[in-house]
């Protein structure tokens, strides 16, 4: 019977009786793969740091984590609901590992998912990442803590994400993943994240990094100032009822977001002090980019301004990075992404390649694809592109300036 450890406690106690994690009990899939869902990595009291969970080798195949409690997502109308299904629990530290059986020595792949970081969860349906992991990597998505819950008090949801890289690190072996052989990949919130990450990760947790259309334009000096009014504002404690703490972060997202433009509009996010991006630069190889359209959801009733958004939130802010990391002496690459659907009413919007990364089914209704499906063709391609930059970096990219669609 395939079954979890209720409790860190417990695990730890199995842990110190096991030479070492071997997967246990997993049945392997029709397309051949070992799926291991809501494993826990890590656990914490509100508004404290996450404490690692040592992991006995038992998993539940069977069952998704839990999300982060959040509200409905800005952008449900683009992307559809992406914690349909999820139950919401703020101990939401739990990750997901899909791998081809009998595997030994491959690529891992570790995805952050976006939201502004007050939405989405690592377990989501939309991020099946069965057709990324068939060609030959080891893919692994990471849940974290979200909104006031992650990001009022500190940067926790980003310690959380340096735990699960660090568990990942100690037990990737036993799903046939190389843990000399990482990369971080995300997309919006999640590719801010990654950016975070390199700057912060002085572990050498992680070699390569994706990053998909990060909105690093919100990244200003007024951040933290931002974050300094949210604190002021949001009075809650580890007794406040979880509907209190949403309802708070929502009035607080609304009056300040105004007043912090652009850092209002993702006003909770890591606070990030000086940083050494020569040192980043040389562990971590880059492959950033973003879509044609990617700012048309934050203006979609005025067309004349998708490129001006776009350009200040994420292309402008992407081409900077890149000329930074080669200035540094890093390996980088960039990509652009322009495949539109027939009447798509937003173009080649945010999140608009996430269905050719992962299963294209979970992404149907997505008001973003206007009816249509992934271009088959392409999404191979791009998920041969992504898990070759996980192979082998730059070098195995086709171009260090790639295009896809349009």
């Amino acid at each position: 019977m395939v079954r979890l450890a209720g409790s860190c406690r417990r695990i730890v106690a199995l842990w110190n009786r096991l030479p070492a994690p071997t997967i246990v009990n997993v049945p392997i899939t029709t397309e051949g793969l070992v799926r291991a869902r809501g494993v826990r990595y890590a656990t914490a009291s509100r508004f404290a740091e996450p404490e690692p969970c040592a992991w006995d080798g038992v998993i539940d195949a069977g069952h998704r984590g839990p999300a982060c409690p959040q509200p409905p997502s800005a952008l449900a109308a683009v992307v559809g609901n992406s914690v349909e299904g999820l139950s919401f629990d703020e101990h939401c530290q739990v990750l997901s590992v899909t791998a081809p059986a009998g595997a030994s020595g491959l690529p891992v792949m570790v995805w952050f998912h976006g939201g502004a970081y007050v939405t989405g969860s690592g377990e989501s349906a939309k991020y099946d990442a069965s057709l990324l992991a068939a060609e030959g990597v080891v893919v692994v998505s990471v849940s974290y803590r979200l909104g006031v819950f992650g990001y009022l008090e500190g940067n926790l949801g980003l310690l959380d994400q340096l735990v699960a890289l660090r568990w990942v690190r100690d037990n990737i072996t036993a799903f046939g993943g190389d843990p000399a052989n990482v990369t971080a990949f995300g997309q919006s919130a999640g590719a801010d994240s990654v950016y975070a990450l390199m700057l912060t990760d002085t572990e050498g947790l992680f070699h390569r990094a994706i990053v998909q259309s990060a909105p690093l334009g919100t990244r200003s000096p007024e951040r933290a100032a931002m974050t300094e009014a949210l604190r002021e504002l949001v009075s809650v404690d580890a007794s406040t009822p979880v509907r209190d703490v949403l309802a708070a972060q929502q009035a607080a997202i609304a009056e300040l977001g105004p007043r912090f433009t652009p850092s209002g509009n993702m006003p909770f996010a890591p606070v990030l002090g000086e940083a050494d991006l020569a040192a980043a630069a040389s562990r971590v190889e880059l492959l950033i980019g973003h879509t044609r359209d990617d700012g048309s959801p934050y203006v979609a009733d005025h067309p004349q301004a998708w490129a001006i958004a776009t350009e200040l939130v994420f292309a402008g802010p992407a081409r900077q990075l890149a000329r930074d990391w080669a200035t540094a002496g890093g390996q980088v690459a960039t990509y652009e992404f322009g495949w539109t659907p027939a009447g798509a009413p937003l173009g080649a919007c945010h999140c608009m390649e996430l269905p050719f990364l992962f299963d294209p089914d979970a992404w149907r209704g997505a008001g973003m694809l206007a009816g249509q499906e992934p271009d088959p063709a392409l999404a191979a391609t791009m998920r041969s592109v992504w898990a070759g930059f996980a192979r082998k970096g730059v070098d195995a990219l086709p171009s260090r300036s790639l295009e896809f669609g349009g």
